[in-house]
């Protein structure tokens, strides 16, 4: 009797970082709904994992920046109880000064980095806590760390990205629910073009591959860690960060101004 090794729910899936998970977690036996605009990329993926591994693959078809398209895919999740992983990839850039960058852009930008991921893990959290079963990956960016790198709306959309992923690991602590964030460096998809700094503009030596990326991540995920960041050589730097921020959490709230802020 083959034991079915669950669902896994991936957006952006029709290239890049989203196929390359697509084509992994195939790999490991797992069905695919595979979520993305572009409905002939997503079926030439989709026949191409189907014949390749022999898994289940549905498409979506959805403009997460639509509210109509985003509510597909939540009823999705709410309601097929084959669905254990979310992997919230979908998402864009930009490398454009804010004087530069036209807000209409940079509203969408929210919409699919912010609006979307967020309303995706509300969809899938019931179920998944109600099943005690179930992974939340989600894909935010170095920028979290350093939002001054690109455009700052960018920046700012994957800090929240990381920030509402610490939030759900606390709340989701002991419910058999787990969550990753995947924080990549600079990565040689088509993400550059459409940021408008194309990679071939970057460091050979600063931007991975895709496939090394999504392969790391995953080495992540099954050694259990919360946050991901393939690119980065020593680990201590990103626990010395964290030791810095949970040592001033106790500190940040007081009913009197600091000594540095009083009148002299």
């Amino acid at each position: 009797m083959t034991v079915h090794k669950g669902t896994v729910l991936i957006t952006g899936a029709s290239s890049g970082i989203g196929a390359i998970y697509a084509d992994r977690f195939a790999a490991r036996g797992h069905d695919l709904i595979l979520v993305a605009r572009n409905a002939g990329r997503l079926a030439d993926v989709a026949a191409a994992l189907t014949k390749r591994q022999g898994v289940k693959v549905r498409t979506v078809a959805a403009d997460l920046a639509d509210r109509a398209g985003l509510e597909v895919v939540e009823t999705l999740l709410a309601t097929d109880e084959t669905i254990t992983h979310l992997v919230n990839n979908a998402g864009f850039g930009s490398a454009a000064l804010l004087e530069e960058a036209k807000i209409e852009d940079m509203q969408a930008m929210v919409a699919i980095n912010v609006i979307a991921p967020m309303r995706l893990a509300y969809a899938a959290v019931p179920k998944f806590k109600a099943r005690a079963r179930g992974v939340i990956i989600n894909i935010s960016s170095i920028v979290a760390i350093g939002p001054e790198l690109l455009n700052g709306v960018y920046g700012g959309t994957k800090s929240f990205v990381l920030a509402f992923s610490q939030s759900l690991r606390k709340e989701l602590a002991d419910t058999g629910v787990s969550v990753q964030v995947v924080l990549p460096g600079a990565t040689g998809t088509e993400f550059w073009d459409i940021a408008g700094l194309p990679a071939s503009n970057l460091p050979s030596e600063w931007v991975m591959s895709a496939e090394d990326l999504v392969d790391a991540a995953l080495v992540g995920l099954d050694r259990g860690e919360f946050a991901t960041v393939p690119s980065l050589l020593d680990a201590s730097e990103w626990e010395a960060w964290e030791a810095a921020r949970a040592a001033m959490l106790p500190h940040l709230s007081s009913a009197v101004p600091a000594e540095r802020y009083r009148p002299a």
